[in-house]
């Protein structure tokens, strides 16, 4: 598997916000969002070619380290976030798209027989048998379609496989699910109510919507509109809590 980065650092959007992590972030992506903030692992993937057993080597080294600086300190800070001293035991597999890799299965697998808690963030157009604790599926509306004349193809590419809602069904069917939403303007809104009508199968109590945004100001203007839009229409409000944190520094 081609991994981009991995690191140990705090959870910060959905409903395990706040829980320390390591995290496992997998190079390349069959979509090209327009806003991705994580362009390394998609628009312009890299990192290095590792095996099953050298992540999972990997992912031991970081639960044993001692804790980052900036996480210690920053932790320090906030009582509420403090752990009990009994160690880090969450995985998030991220990307660019991790069911892209075959070696997934192999590797939740392993991840989970080693006691982990797995979290794999997805964009829910590909489907794998993976061991999973809370699959986290963000869809990806029109918003997020590149445009045409940074890339035609793959602009084009994007707006046909962003919506694979096959894939949405059997993965809410077989694992415990959150959606988030990246919502950039009110029109999206209207959007997310449409994607939930069209499949009603999604519970709404397990939808998130989640701002646009890679600075702690946009993010708050926001929300101003988009947390009461999920009050009156039964969906949860998804702060990104990380960019509050640490801003968009690579690696936390």
């Amino acid at each position: 598997m081609r991994i981009a980065e991995m690191f140990r650092s705090l959870q910060g959007e959905g409903r395990l916000t706040g829980v320390e992590s390591i995290f496992v972030r997998t190079a390349g992506c069959n979509l090209r969002c327009r806003y991705c903030d994580t362009p390394y692992a998609s628009w312009t993937p890299e990192g290095e070619e590792l095996s099953v057993i050298e992540i999972l080597d990997r992912v031991e080294q970081l639960r044993q380290s001692p804790q980052p600086a900036f996480l210690e300190r920053f932790m320090n800070s906030s009582p509420l976030l403090k752990g009990e001293g009994t160690g880090v035991h969450h995985v998030v597999l991220t990307g660019g798209e991790p069911m892209l890799w075959a070696d997934l299965v192999a590797l939740a697998d392993r991840l989970r027989q080693n006691g982990w808690h797995i979290t794999i963030e997805t964009a829910g157009t590909l489907y794998l048998p993976v061991a999973c604790d809370l699959m986290s599926i963000s869809p990806k509306l029109s918003n997020s379609t590149p445009r045409a004349e940074r890339d035609a193809r793959w602009a084009q590419h994007h707006a046909t496989h962003r919506y694979a809602p096959n894939v949405i069904c059997r993965l809410i069917a077989e694992y415990d699910c959150q959606l988030k939403f990246v919502i950039d303007c009110p029109a999206d809104c209207d959007e997310v109510l449409a994607y939930l009508t069209a499949l009603p199968e999604i519970e709404r109590s397990r939808v998130m919507l989640m701002p646009q945004g890679v600075d702690a100001e946009s993010l708050v203007q926001k929300t101003l509109w988009i947390e009461p839009f999920c009050v009156a229409h039964g969906l949860t409000f998804c702060p990104r809590r990380q960019i509050e944190w640490f801003g968009s520094e690579r690696g936390r």
